[in-house]
């Protein structure tokens, strides 16, 4: 018997897309097995899209198709994302935002354990228990 992964907590927080939601350090750690097993599927789907468009040159019409259906997945990805009030950075690369700035998660990191403010980059991340002991956010003790 399989154990339901989406807590009522997760189900009442799927909003719709561009509807933006602040998160607490605790809320993003509940929502996080649900964004890993959605961004596990995608990623999963796309791996044998990616070896058949790696095969072929970029001149041979079976590339359009290939590419659309990698297409198909991404934005049905971003959409899930998005329902649970996330934001997308890039392939893989999601924001939850706390009202100061993202804590941030990249496929396939085991854990959140970054942050970024505002107006910083994702590659520019810190560590999320340096920010913590720096600047004692309030969404880090709700």
């Amino acid at each position: 018997m399989e154990v339901n992964p989406f807590s009522a907590e997760v189900i009442a927080s799927i909003s719709h897309p561009g509807e933006s939601k602040h998160f607490s350090l605790s809320e993003a750690k509940q929502v996080l097995p649900v964004l890993q097993k959605l961004t596990r599927s995608a990623a999963q789907d796309l791996a044998p899209l990616q070896d058949q468009m790696s095969c072929l040159l970029d001149c041979d019409p079976r590339q359009e198709s290939l590419r659309e259906q990698f297409e198909q997945i991404v934005r049905k990805w971003i959409s899930q994302v998005q329902r649970l009030g996330l934001r997308v950075s890039g392939l893989w690369e999601v924001g939850f935002d706390t009202g100061d700035g993202y804590l941030c998660w990249r496929h396939p990191e085991l854990r959140l354990a970054y942050f970024q403010h505002y107006e910083e980059i994702f590659s520019l991340r810190r560590p999320l228990g340096q920010v913590i002991e720096e600047d004692q956010p309030e969404w880090a003790y709700q």
